[in-house]
């Protein structure tokens, strides 16, 4: 038997935040995603069509330690290398904390990361590889 495809790739994400209210904000109000579902207050999964970023708030007091920390970012695709610029002049306008300005890339992609409320490091990125394997499937 052969490996399975992966289908539509890895579209979730599934963060334990501090501040979920501020959290919600920069995703919501900031980059645009809607809210999907909010079983509880403590819970919202967001969308912005094909995936799905999970918001769990964190347990007060249970310390999380940033060195330990797994993650190391995620990211969104862009469709071109322009809107990554025009998401950095956006966002910095709305005060968000800035962790690299845009650059190209030695394989063409241009990106920059930002912080989210919480401390997440967020990619904006165009991948040019990405939008053509999105064309070839009809997504653009």
């Amino acid at each position: 038997m052969s490996r399975p495809g992966l289908g539509y790739g890895m579209r979730h994400v599934a963060l334990f935040v501090r501040d979920l209210a501020a959290c919600e904000h920069f995703y919501v109000k900031l980059l645009g995603m809607a809210v999907e579902w909010r079983p509880d207050e403590h819970n919202v999964y967001l969308t912005s069509g094909g995936d799905n970023v999970a918001l769990h708030q964190a347990q007060a007091g249970i310390e999380r330690s940033e060195s330990t920390q797994r993650l190391d970012h995620i990211g969104f695709f862009l469709d071109s290398a322009e809107a990554v610029d025009q998401w950095f002049e956006w966002l910095h306008t709305k005060q968000v904390r800035m962790r690299t300005e845009p650059r190209t890339h030695r394989d063409g992609s241009r990106s920059f990361y930002c912080y989210d409320p919480d401390g997440t490091v967020v990619q904006m990125i165009h991948h040019p590889e990405v939008c053509h394997w999105e064309a070839r499937r009809g997504r653009n």
